[in-house]
């Protein structure tokens, strides 16, 4: 199977994946449940590779489920048998749900939108009998709980707990690459322009940052852990900018010190001596300086993080941890265009189906109203949606086979059952095979969905036909609607985060108190330049550019804190207080600009390093950094 393109791995959990569903609808038949397919799809939609994971989306999935199907069963009970304000108050629920599940993340953002396509789930598919829609949403939630909780139960027995040990052993050499750089940087003594491996340092940050939340599932000590795992990559990029700026002059002491300490976290040592020459640098340097609180500020950020791993005992709390809080970022206007796209589909499709009048609508809605939330939050939608109709093409197939071809031969409702129970095992061949994997879900959500196990047979083939044209219709419209209506990809991505950046210095210009939040305005933009850099890295080009606009930001952040400090403080000259104001004032204005703010940055820095030496050659950088990525800023403009 191996030699023709089978993962036998991925074969073994999709397996056993496969037998749950099997299970999970045998149970949910057994105890009289009226849609016992919909108990072996949940069973697929929870599937994890690792306990936590898979404890982390079934409770979501249930909060979820309980929360759409109130949802839907209030617009039926509002709407009555009228489709049109059930297709506007659904159209809207949907919006809510997309727009929260964009700025969530995790399985958090998972069960925000799952309360949206849920409530369709509920109010879509018995439209012809709004009395009995408190029966049906009792079935809905009575079907996923029966899945989530078999799929609970056979996961956990059967799936391993997450390995920590590889996102630890990542971060172990990143440390130790950036010692080694900040090292090399203190024996050369002087500023140093952002070199290749320094931006392979950050670009393996952002790689790292990405993948925390998934291990961050499941548990109080692992979300601590990877809190405390993304307070080590802010401090890093703390320490790599004050790497770069040179003003700590050489010091060969200290460049040795953190090589030695380098060799230590490469070999793989879990104990304090590395931490203690960190330490040892971090005196040398001088603690007050933005060196030595950088040093510092790492050693302690990883000794909470192996606290928070169990790996180290606590004998005093982690001091200075407030200086690097986490700040996530959140796209507002991402979700806002989700939101609207999600609502127009919605109710475009909708009209349609009032004025058509086409039985086989409702299925359309129900998924659309999954291709416009759950796909919402992924790098380039529309191209997904051609695996997605592939996959629910098979299905239709798949249902087909099984309606016409085998389910004839049963001669009883059981017999149906078990009938049914060959087509969800292939749905395992599907998720295993390299060809097939991306549309393997699709495949089995599909095939279950247009399959109601009933004795005597349900439908004619007409019907299923129809219903088929329905649910793979829905994937068609959304590429149209990903394409048309706020077109999304990993590049558009890019745009909006480059211009939110922007205009977060922006912001922070016309905000005269934003010194007193500039540990939260960092932690964001830091966190900001790792999405950033990945949005780069998928849309194709390199990071480069992107990478340099994004510290050119950070420069410029650091400067207009530090000018609004001195400004505050009253202590600068008239001509120096002008120069500073002046630059404030065209920072207002960067994104649109950028070429006249540093040229305004240029003159502020130029009255400053006379008395404040230290401000000014931050502001002469952030000014140098400005002009070497004007175009990176006019793309915000």
């Amino acid at each position: 199977m191996a030699a023709i393109g089978f993962d036998l791995p991925r074969l073994n959990f999709a397996l056993r994946t496969a037998i749950a569903a099997c299970l999970a609808l045998l149970v949910a038949w057994s105890i009289g449940l009226e849609h016992p397919q919909w108990s072996a799809m949940t069973v697929w939609a929870a599937a994890q590779p690792t306990r936590g994971q898979l404890l982390e989306k079934s409770f979501f999935r249930i909060f979820g489920t309980l929360v759409g199907v109130v949802a839907g069963v209030a617009l039926v009970a509002v709407s009555g048998a009228d489709p049109r304000p059930l297709v506007i108050g659904l159209s809207i629920w949907i919006g809510i749900c997309v727009a929260a599940g964009n700025l969530l993340r995790g399985y958090v953002s998972y069960g925000a939108m799952l309360s949206g396509y849920s409530a369709s789930m509920v109010a879509l598919l018995d439209t012809a009998h709004p009395d009995h829609v408190l029966a049906l949403g009792a079935d809905r939630a009575a079907t996923i709980m029966v899945g989530v909780l078999t799929a609970l139960v056979i996961g956990w027995i059967l799936t391993p707990s997450a390995a920590e040990q590889e996102m630890t052993g990542r971060m172990r050499r990143v440390t130790a690459r950036l010692l080694r750089d900040l090292a090399a940087s203190l024996r050369n003594g002087s500023a140093t322009a952002l070199d290749d491996e320094q931006r392979s340092l950050l670009a393996e940050m952002a790689a790292i940052d990405e993948m925390l939340d998934p291990h961050g599932a499941g548990s109080f000590r692992s979300r601590q852990a990877v809190r405390a795992m993304r307070t080590v990559l802010s401090v890093q990029i703390s320490l790599l900018l004050a790497g770069r700026r040179g003003s700590h002059g050489q010091s060969d002491a200290v460049a040795d010190l953190l090589d030695e300490a380098a060799v230590g976290f490469e070999g793989g040592n879990g104990s304090d001596g590395p931490l203690a020459l960190i330490d040892r640098a971090a005196d040398r340097a001088g603690l007050q300086g933005d060196l030595g609180e950088a040093l510092q500020s790492l050693s302690q950020a990883i000794r909470a993080h192996r606290i928070a791993l169990g790996q180290a005992v606590v004998t005093n709390a982690p001091g200075r941890q407030g200086s690097h809080p986490v700040v996530l970022h959140r796209d507002w206007v991402g979700a806002r265009q989700a939101s609207i796209r999600a609502m127009l589909c919605m109710l475009a499709v909708g009209l349609f189906w009032v004025v058509t009048g086409w039985a086989a609508a409702p299925f359309l809605l129900l998924g659309l109203s999954i291709m416009t939330t759950i796909f919402s939050t992924f790098d380039n939608p529309a191209q997904t949606m051609r695996f997605v109709l592939l996959g629910q093409v098979f299905g239709g197939a798949g249902a087909l086979a099984c309606r016409f071809l085998a389910w004839p031969l049963a001669a009883s409702e059981l017999q149906v059952v078990l009938l049914t129970m060959p087509f969800i095992l292939v749905g395992a061949l599907f998720f295993s095979h390299r060809r097939t994997l991306a549309s393997a879900f699709d495949y089995a959500m599909v095939s279950l969905l247009l399959l109601h196990p009933e004795f005597p047979l349900p439908g004619d083939l007409p019907t299923m036909l129809s219903s088929i044209v329905a649910v793979v219709t829905a994937p068609l419209v959304a590429i149209l609607a990903y394409r048309v209506i706020f077109p999304l990809n990993a590049g558009a991505r890019l745009e909006t985060l480059i211009f939110m950046m922007v205009h977060e210095l922006q912001d922070m210009a016309r905000a005269e108190d934003a010194s007193q939040h500039r540990l939260t305005w960092r932690a964001r933009l830091y966190h900001r330049l790792f999405r950033l850099i990945r949005f780069a890295e998928r849309s194709g080009g390199t990071h480069r550019d992107v990478t340099d606009g994004g510290l050119a930001i950070l420069s410029i952040g650091y400067s207009i804190l530090s000018l609004q400090d001195l400004v505050r403080d009253g202590s600068l000259s008239d001509c120096e207080e002008r120069a500073t104001r002046a630059a404030l004032q065209r920072l207002k204005k960067i994104g649109s600009e950028p070429l006249k703010a540093a040229i305004a940055l240029d003159r502020a820095a130029s009255r400053l390093l006379g008395r404040y030496e230290h401000v000014g050659a931050s502001v002469a950088s952030a000014a140098g950094a400005l002009k070497a990525n004007i175009g990176f800023f006019k793309r915000a403009g």
